[in-house]
């Protein structure tokens, strides 16, 4: 059975709980889902909660003048998994993180170059059109 952990802000707060969020395969049993967690990730579960959450509607047209149409998106099927206290996954990793901070400093660097030093403006970029600049159309006059 595939399962896949999900990576979100609500699923990270289950996370201190030590209650990890799958992504499941529709209709499998709370037994199989148990069996697959435990042979994969070598840790031991305690229970296990499960719920199907509703596509999202969706509008799709049917042509020009016709009335556009309504779908639905697949139902998404989630397990909760609580593990015994001392087992983790590693769904959220650390590193990228401190990757990220160090591109913030990177770029934090990079635009304090940019400004000038003597009236704290920024400076001028080579090739930069401006916000306001006009299009060059070659109508109404614009030369």
């Amino acid at each position: 059975m595939l399962i896949r952990p999900i990576q979100t802000e609500k699923a990270y707060t289950e996370q201190t709980k030590n209650t990890y969020v799958f992504l499941i395969p529709a209709g499998s049993s709370k037994q199989a889902i148990k069996a697959a967690v435990e042979r994969e990730y070598k840790i031991t579960v305690i229970s296990i909660r499960t719920l199907k959450r509703k596509g999202k509607a969706t509008r799709f047209s049917r042509g020009k003048r016709a009335y556009p149409g309504t779908t639905y998106r697949q139902d998404k099927h989630f397990a909760y998994v609580t593990l015994k206290d001392g087992d983790k996954i590693k769904v959220f990793d650390e590193e990228p993180a401190e990757e990220e901070k160090d591109k913030v400093k990177q770029k934090k660097a990079e635009t304090e170059e940019n400004v000038n030093t003597q009236t704290g403006a920024p400076a001028k970029r080579s090739g930069s059109v401006g916000l306001f600049a006009r299009r060059r159309t070659g109508r109404r006059g614009d030369k």
